[in-house]
């Protein structure tokens, strides 16, 4: 797993050294299944298995898992179906795993099956998407919805000389982060750039070409439009590449939470102004680590050492939540640090 170089996120974010990123299609590569030696069962249900944001998860849990001595399983739905992830979820609890990690495509569907596992001993968690009134016992959340929020705001602001109206092509409806991060947006948007707008949100699912085509009718239906923001590492390319077919690079600017590998060539053509991700692998070792200290009944600390590269996650007690760390914006110039 590569380790970033530290940089700036517009003047409100700063970025840890210890970041790097996962990337993104919506290829199915068949990763699912366990791996692992002996120790506690970790499993991790994911909105979607196929696409590399998950995939990147997979391949940091399988690292610690032989690292820390536990047994680590991925599973998810093929496509961002609440319905389908809850029958996952179910088949999993017959197999007795001892940690049940999801990220929710519906946090309102989850907390009833997160309650069954734990009268039946397993230990409920979320990652990377939270179910918050849940019965879970820790959530491992990548990156605060304010720092989140500010971040993809200010990068496109910086191109919009901080006016005109903006969209946002998000996924999935009910998603808990994503739902959060957009509510910070609107917050700083109005707070910061008072002559900027949100002028409307559409959710695309977890669907590259329908936030291609998406974001071409929010063109359509605003010619004043002066930004996009892809909210997902679909939407984020999606968002690029319909203002690149559409011939506005220049005249209507984007940004998203998006990868390097699938954002770079947007990046370079200035479709993009910038990407905003975290460490993903990383979220997925912190996970596995999580899940074993929970199993063992052991007591985060405010500040703990997971490993060399997490020397310092902090724990926050009153909202039960592990926090990876800051943002990243990811440009043409540091795009290549990256495999993903």
């Amino acid at each position: 797993m590569r380790i970033s170089r530290g940089v700036a996120v517009g003047v409100a974010v700063a970025v840890s050294a210890s970041l790097t990123l996962a990337g993104c299609s919506k290829k199915n590569n068949g990763s699912g299944g366990s791996s692992g030696g002996g120790g506690p069962k970790v499993a991790f249900v994911p909105k979607v298995q196929g696409i590399p944001y998950f995939e990147a998860m997979n391949k940091g849990g399988k690292k610690a898992a032989k690292d820390l001595g536990a047994q680590w399983i991925y599973k998810g739905p093929t496509t961002a179906d609440p319905g389908a992830q809850t029958d996952i979820v179910k088949s999993l609890l017959q197999q007795r795993v001892d940690v049940l990690a999801v990220a929710p495509n519906d946090p309102d569907s989850m907390p009833p099956i997160l309650r069954d596992a734990k009268d039946q001993g397993v230990h409920p968690m979320t990652s990377d998407t939270d179910a918050p009134n849940s019965t879970r016992e820790v959530f491992v959340n990548q990156a605060t919805p304010e720092g989140i929020s500010k971040a993809l705001t200010d990068t496109l602001m910086k191109k919009t000389d901080g006016k005109g109206k903006y969209a946002i092509v998000s996924c999935g409806q009910t998603a808990e982060n994503l739902n959060s991060w957009i509510k910070e947006q609107k917050k700083y948007t109005a707070e910061k750039y008072p002559d900027a707008k949100i002028v409307d949100i559409v959710y695309a699912g977890e669907d590259e070409a329908k936030a291609v085509s998406m974001a071409k009718d929010l063109m359509n239906a605003h010619p004043d439009l002066k930004g996009l923001v892809g909210e997902c590492t679909t939407s984020a390319p999606g968002v690029a590449k319909a203002v690149h077919e559409a011939g506005k690079t220049g005249k209507v600017a984007t940004t998203g939470v998006g990868t390097p590998k699938s954002m770079k060539p947007y990046l370079e053509d200035g479709s993009s102004a910038g990407a905003v991700l975290w460490n993903v692998e990383a979220l997925g070792y912190l996970t596995v680590w999580a899940g074993k200290q929970v199993s063992e009944g052991k007591k985060f600390k405010k500040t703990n050492r997971v490993s060399d590269e997490l020397p310092a996650v902090k724990y926050f007690p009153d909202r039960k939540e592990l926090l990876l760390g800051d943002p990243l914006l990811i440009t043409k110039d540091n795009a290549d640090d990256y495999d993903y």
